[in-house]
C-alpha cells in the first residue's frame, strides 16, 4: 500500500489510445490554445496602448484576459506534450503547481467580476483571497495520505481526482472546502445576476437605441460564458460519483478550463472600440504604455498604475 510520500508522479488521463487520435489532439488544442494566445494578447495590448481604454469596463477586461492566459496556460501545454510525447505522467510537484495556479485562475474570474463595478480595491481584494484560497486547497488536498494508486482520470490535477486516491476519512475535510467554496462562488454568480438585472433595467431606460444596444452587446455574451463556467465548474467538483465517468468528466472539464478562455477572447474582440484600427495601433507602439502605468488618471477612471505596479512587485 502506497502513500503520498512514496508518489513521485501522477498519471494523467490520456485522450485516446491510438497514435493518430493522440496527435490529432495534440493539433486541435494547439489551435485553440494559439487562439486563446492571440486573441487575449490582442485584447491587453490594445487596451494597455490606447489611452481611450482607459476606463474601469476596460480595466477590467484586460484583468480578465490574464486571467483566461493563466487558466488555459496552466492546464492546455501539459495535456499537449503529452499528447505529443505519447506520454500521461506529471510529477508530483508539478501536479502540486498546477492545481495551486489553476485553482488560484479559476476562482478569480467570479471575484473579479463582481468587483468591476468598484474598481481597484475589489480587484486586489479578488487577487489576494483567489490566492489564500487557492493555497488552502492545494495545502488541505496534498496533505491526505494517498494509497489508491496515482492514476487521475482527468487531462490535468483536479482536486475531486485526487481526493478518490484517498485512503483516509480526512478527505471529508477537502470536501467540505470544496461545498462551501462551491456555495461561495454560486452566491457570487447569484449576486452577478442580480446586478444584471439592475443593469439592464438602467440600459432598457436609455434612449437611444444604439446605447441600448451597445450596452445588451457587452453584457449578455459575458453572462452567458460565466454562466457555463459556473454550472460546469461547481458540477464537476460536486456531482454524485454514482454518475460519474471520465468521458463525461473529461468533456465537463473542458468546458469549464479550455473553451471559456477562447469564447471571451472572441466576444470582448467585438467590442465597439476595440476596432482593427486600434489594434493596429497598439501594434505599432505609437502610444507609451508606461504613461498608463504611472500617470494620473480622471476622477471617473480607476487608478490602474498602482494595481498594475502591484502586479509587477508580486
Amino acid at each position: 500500500m502506497s502513500n503520498s510520500s512514496s508518489i513521485s508522479q501522477f498519471l494523467l488521463l490520456a485522450f485516446a489510445d491510438r497514435r493518430e487520435l493522440q496527435l490529432l489532439h495534440f493539433w486541435l488544442f494547439l489551435g485553440i490554445y494559439l487562439a486563446a494566445l492571440l486573441g487575449n494578447g490582442l485584447i491587453i495590448t490594445t487596451i494597455a496602448w490606447d489611452h481611450h481604454l482607459h476606463t474601469p469596463m476596460y480595466f477590467f477586461l484586460l484583468n480578465l484576459s490574464l486571467l483566461d492566459l493563466g487558466c488555459i496556460s496552466t492546464t492546455l501545454p501539459k495535456a499537449m506534450a503529452n499528447s505529443l510525447w505519447d506520454t500521461r505522467a506529471i510529477s508530483y510537484s508539478a501536479c502540486a503547481a498546477q492545481l495551486l495556479f489553476f485553482s488560484f485562475f479559476i476562482s478569480l474570474h467570479y471575484g473579479t467580476l463582481l468587483g468591476s463595478r468598484a474598481c481597484v480595491h475589489m480587484a486586489a481584494a479578488a487577487w489576494a483571497s483567489g490566492f489564500l484560497n487557492a493555497l488552502l486547497h492545494t495545502a488541505s488536498t496534498f496533505s491526505l495520505p494517498l494509497c489508491q494508486g496515482n492514476a487521475l482520470g482527468q487531462f490535468f490535477c483536479e482536486i475531486p481526482q485526487i481526493l478518490k486516491l484517498s485512503c483516509s476519512h480526512s478527505y471529508l475535510r477537502e470536501l467540505g472546502l470544496l461545498v462551501l467554496s462551491a456555495f461561495s462562488f454560486f452566491g457570487c454568480f447569484v449576486f452577478m445576476v442580480v446586478s444584471y438585472v439592475q443593469i439592464f433595467r438602467a440600459v432598457l431606460r436609455i434612449p437611444s437605441q444604439q446605447g441600448r444596444h451597445k450596452a445588451f452587446s457587452t453584457c449578455l455574451p459575458h453572462l452567458a460564458v460565466v454562466s457555463l463556467v459556473t454550472s460546469t465548474g461547481i458540477f464537476a467538483y460536486l456531482k454524485p460519483p454514482s454518475i460519474s465517468s471520465p468521458s463525461l468528466d473529461l468533456v465537463v472539464a473542458v468546458l469549464y478550463s479550455v473553451v471559456p478562455p477562447v469564447c471571451k477572447a472572441s466576444l470582448n474582440l467585438h467590442q465597439p472600440e476595440i476596432t482593427g484600427r486600434e489594434i493596429l495601433k497598439a501594434a505599432r507602439g505609437k502610444q507609451d504604455t508606461l504613461e498608463w502605468l504611472e500617470g494620473a488618471v480622471g476622477p471617473s477612471e480607476c487608478p490602474t498604475g498602482s494595481v498594475t505596479r502591484g502586479w509587477m512587485m508580486s
